[in-house]
């Protein structure tokens, strides 16, 4: 089934009830609401005008626009007709969006929200502002057809980097997405009359899968701001029910004077993810609000994978159990299953694994098992009882803010400088960010100003990878293979971001 045809299933009796109710400023002002049936029109109309550009089923439509109700209209849009959609970060710079244009294929690219250039010419994908596009939609009927859809068959491309540096598309099929989307509405309790308050950005699988699936497969009304904002996501609270955030959301409420039980009194769910919480934090919320934040774990190849129960036991420092037909086991480094509590890597196999990395057949081949299981490349433990905990990560990934940020990107960058002679970027424990991303470098003679690496980064970066900290050695740490011990410069400068 079409994801989309789902989804219009479980909100066909509320088409007059408010969808998206958008609110652009602190003072709650802001564009009018969407019904559910404006949804469901706007969605129509631009599934129109894709199939008029050219978009058949299984064609990407690559996507670079602010977070919007036309935007959501527009995901929606490129399921109907059977499109697979593409989104990629607001901050991406030109070179990194031409990487994607190219890596994809796709015949639609959309950007925002007006000035990306109209058809282009040859054999290019049509080039068009998110505002050009909603405009020639709406000059014609809405495009009543859903495309069927097969289990396996594409919904999106979620783009993903590796510690090489190397983006890729995490292939994810309409039975990812809604075995994801039915699973978590069931163990989050969804009920009738919530209202769920989004704060996340839509170009990832938290704010645009977890969150908007399953406030749709509730019919719900969804409070949309655009971007976090404390003191608005405060005042926004007393109307909701359901706040889904990253770790800094909650520790920047935890800063705002004041805040506390009273705020919270209308929610009955707080869950939070894209980064490890804290205990300090998780320990804090509760004394302060009387709510235990609900944490999980998942990843842009899976969805979501595990969740702390929302009847039971939320264990700080735990991501909870395996969703409802997701397996997980934690294997050495010969791939035998480990007994519980030992630490390893943790393997999954479910309906919510991705099909694999966008042309990329030996790369999928190297993270997979015979048997179907994902390595994810985190190091577990699993207790009696089955519930995981994170104690590590594999690779190198930094998440600051809820963004992954991968070393070799940041470093392939900070080498091209004229006078770094080589570099390695880390992570280390910040307040508010979960992670700040520092730099340790070394000079081919002397050091290289702060302000002329920033520029550098600017260049070809988005802001959230770049480092906040930089630090020069005169050598970098190896072992006795020569490679690089992040693990040492981790220790060093663990304490980067104190004071």
């Amino acid at each position: 089934m079409n994801l989309y045809a789902l989804l219009y299933e479980r909100f066909e009796g509320a088409l007059d009830c408010p969808s998206l109710a958008p609110h652009g400023a602190a003072d709650g002002t802001g564009d009018p609401a969407w019904t559910y049936r404006d949804l469901d029109v706007g969605s129509a109309r631009l599934a129109g005008a894709l199939r008029r550009s050219g978009v058949e089923p299984g064609d990407r439509v690559l996507v670079q626009v602010p977070k919007s109700a036309e935007a959501v209209a527009l995901y929606l849009g490129v399921l109907r007709c059977g499109g697979v959609y593409v989104p990629l970060n607001t901050a991406c710079t030109e070179r990194e969006v031409a990487f994607f244009v190219s890596d994809a294929s796709p015949r639609v690219v959309v950007r925002g929200p007006s000035g990306v250039g109209e058809p282009g010419s040859g054999d290019g994908p049509r080039a068009v502002g998110i505002d050009s596009l909603w405009r020639e939609a709406s000059s014609f009927d809405p495009d009543p057809v859903i495309e069927p859809r097969a289990d396996d068959d594409l919904a999106a491309i979620c783009y993903t980097s590796g510690t090489t540096g190397r983006s890729k598309g995490a292939m994810i099929t309409h039975r990812n997405l809604t075995s994801n989307g039915l699973a978590l509405h069931e163990i989050w309790g969804f009920e009738p009359g919530d209202v769920l308050l989004h704060a996340l950005p839509i170009f990832h699988v938290h704010g645009l899968f977890v969150a908007l699936h399953t406030a749709f497969l509730n019919a719900s009304k969804v409070l949309f701001l655009p971007r976090f904002d404390a003191a608005a996501v405060r005042r926004l609270l007393p109307e909701a029910t359901v706040l889904m955030g990253v770790p800094t959301f909650y520790s920047r409420l935890l800063a705002e004077p004041g805040f506390g039980s009273a705020d919270c009194e209308s929610i009955r769910l707080f869950v939070s993810g894209s980064a490890p919480l804290t205990e300090a934090v998780f320990g804090d919320f509760q004394a302060r609000t009387g709510h235990r934040i609900l944490e999980r774990y998942g990843m842009t190849e899976a969805g979501m994978i595990t969740s702390n129960p929302l009847c039971g036991d939320r264990v700080a420092g735990t991501v909870g159990f395996p969703l409802p037909d997701v397996e997980v086991r934690v294997a050495g480094e010969n791939g035998v299953e480990l007994p519980a509590g030992e630490v390893g890597t943790l393997e999954i196999r479910g309906p919510n694994l991705f099909r694999g990395y966008w042309g990329l057949p030996e790369k999928t081949a190297e993270e997979m098992r015979g048997d179907g299981f994902f390595v994810t490349g985190d190091l577990a433990s699993l207790d009696a009882e089955g519930r995981v905990t994170l104690v590590g990560r594999g690779k190198d990934l930094i998440i600051a803010g809820g963004f992954n940020v991968y070393p070799k990107e940041v470093e392939d960058r900070l080498d091209e400088v004229a006078g770094v002679a080589e570099s390695a970027v880390i992570g280390a424990p910040h307040a508010d960010l979960g992670e700040g991303v520092v730099a340790v470098l070394v000079a081919e003679e002397a050091p290289v100003e702060d302000d002329t690496l920033r520029a550098a980064l600017d260049a070809g970066l988005a802001r959230y990878k770049h480092p906040r900290r930089f630090y020069w050695v005169g050598e970098l740490p190896r072992n006795a293979m020569g490679k690089v011990q992040k693990n040492v410069l981790r220790e060093r400068y663990r304490d980067a971001y104190d004071g």
